[in-house]
């Protein structure tokens, strides 16, 4: 099968896009032709991580297609179009594991024509979304699903701030957040995606480099923080008494100073979270259903153009998901 394979040099240098062993189902698990998947800053992260030494690996945790082999939960069979549940052994989204296991590293992953996955790891895929729009849907939903309600505690008429919109899970966040009747502001230092994030729902923006606490209009009871140190004093200070923060990134550094006394005096929690169990995969695709949500596809590549998708996502431009689409 054609895949899109990490092998060699560390990062971008060793993607390669070729033949790769053909996937095969084992017991327990269903095979899936995949139609398309979506690419996540995790595919970068596993290559650069990853040396010479290690054995070739299938890039990419998200996909949806249809199973041509093996049975899955409620009655699900070959012919079905699925979407796959990125995240492997975590079921329950208080029993969180030390390292969740995911497609994609160690795990070969959808960056492929096929790929093996446990039965209960596939689900129907939603009616209303393209092959594109599911296979963007996966971690990027999943993860803004907890951050938002299990971690975050969103409730209806809530204010929520996403410092620096554009990425798969703040765009999703700000359409699930819309859709449950909270007030979203989005920051950026890029005009057009504040533009583009208005067009989407946004009910205010903000400049990323603006004194946020004098420029909103009320207090924020949430932020869901995948920035790290750049905005982190910044999204307490935008914060009510009594309100949350809940981190899932550090793209510009995992160091932060921190007033305990700021922390105590105005009762603020501040909590981490990362990806979701798959209990919470099956409550976001009942959200997305419900509301018939669709995720923003920035651009689609074909499976060939794997590693010129990786370097745009490299680049960080981009307003929502890249897709790999197999024909």
């Amino acid at each position: 099968m054609r895949a899109v394979v990490h092998a060699g040099p560390g990062g971008l240098a060793g993607v390669r896009v070729g033949e790769a062993d053909m996937a095969v189902a084992g017991p327990g698990q269903v095979l899936v032709r995949l139609r398309a998947a979506g690419l996540n800053h995790r595919d970068l992260f596993v290559a650069a991580g990853r040396s010479p030494h290690d054995p070739p690996l299938v890039l990419g945790a998200d996909g949806a297609g249809v199973i041509v082999q093996g049975d899955g939960p409620d009655g699900l069979t070959v012919g079905d179009e699925v979407i796959i549940d990125p995240t492997l052994g975590w079921a329950d989204p208080s029993d969180v594991p030390e390292v969740p296991g995911i497609l994609g590293g160690p795990d070969d992953g959808t960056f492929a024509e096929y790929v093996a996955v446990p039965a209960h790891n596939v689900l129907p895929k939603p009616a209303h979304l393209d092959w594109a729009e599911a296979a963007a849907l996966p971690l990027s939903a999943v993860t803004a699903y907890r951050a938002l309600f299990t971690r975050g505690g969103l409730r209806t008429g809530d204010h929520v701030l996403l410092p620096g919109i554009g990425g798969g899970v703040a765009t999703i966040a700000l359409a699930m957040a819309k859709a449950v009747g909270a007030t979203v502001t989005v920051t950026s230092r890029s005009e057009d995606k504040l533009r583009r994030a208005r067009e989407s729902g946004a009910d205010h923006t903000l400049r990323s480099d603006a004194d946020w606490s004098a420029a909103l209009q009320r207090p924020v009871d949430l932020v869901v923080d995948s920035i790290g140190s750049a905005t982190f004093g910044s999204a307490l200070a935008a914060l009510r008494p009594g309100g949350r923060l809940v981190t899932l990134g550090a793209t510009t550094g995992e160091e932060v100073t921190l007033s305990l006394r700021e922390l105590f005096f105005r009762q603020i929690s501040v909590v981490g979270t990362s990806m979701g169990s798959a209990a919470e995969f099956r409550e976001m695709l009942a959200l997305v259903a419900e509301h018939r949500l669709r995720p923003v596809v920035h651009r689609t590549f074909p499976l060939d153009g794997g590693a010129k998708a990786l370097a745009e996502l490299a680049e960080g431009s981009q307003f929502g998901k890249l897709v790999l689409t197999m024909d």
